[in-house]
């Protein structure tokens, strides 16, 4: 099966590249990417705050509220940018106690409009029966090139 960027189950994606030309820091390029998410993202879903976590080996978590965890994924120069509902112990704990599930799903449902218009720049169209994937620019990416 193919190789593809990686995004946790379930997520609300944004896709974007990486890199622009052949001469560009691909490090600095990615911190760029998440100083941009974490500023944009805070200004945009206030209740979010910093953190610093995983979700398995390669989705890195950078931002988190009561509901869900904001994060940035990348291959080969491809960044998935995502939005997942929680699954960590402290989030499980307190909706034992008090639901949070089905507030968390709702929120996130009024928020993945925006989130992909904030960061998406490529569309997934589709993907090939070994896995690979297929992208096409956003049409909001279209509308804001000269």
């Amino acid at each position: 099966m193919g190789r593809s960027v990686s995004y946790p189950t379930g997520s609300v994606v944004a896709f974007r590249l990486l890199e622009d030309g052949e001469d560009d820091d691909v490090d600095w390029v990615y911190e760029c990417l998440v100083d941009e998410i974490i500023d944009a993202a805070k200004a945009v879903f206030p209740s979010f705050e910093r953190f610093d976590g995983w979700r398995g080996r390669e989705d890195r978590i950078l931002l988190r509220n009561a509901f869900a965890d904001c994060g940035i994924s990348t291959y080969c120069g491809l960044a998935a940018i995502w939005l997942v509902e929680r699954d960590d112990p402290q989030y499980w704990e307190a909706d034992f106690y008090t639901p949070r599930t089905a507030r968390a799903r709702h929120w996130l449902a009024q928020v993945s409009g925006r989130f992909v218009d904030l960061f998406g720049e490529l569309r997934m169209v589709g993907r090939f029966s070994n896995g690979e994937a297929i992208f096409e620019r956003s049409r909001s990416a279209c509308d804001t090139e000269p």
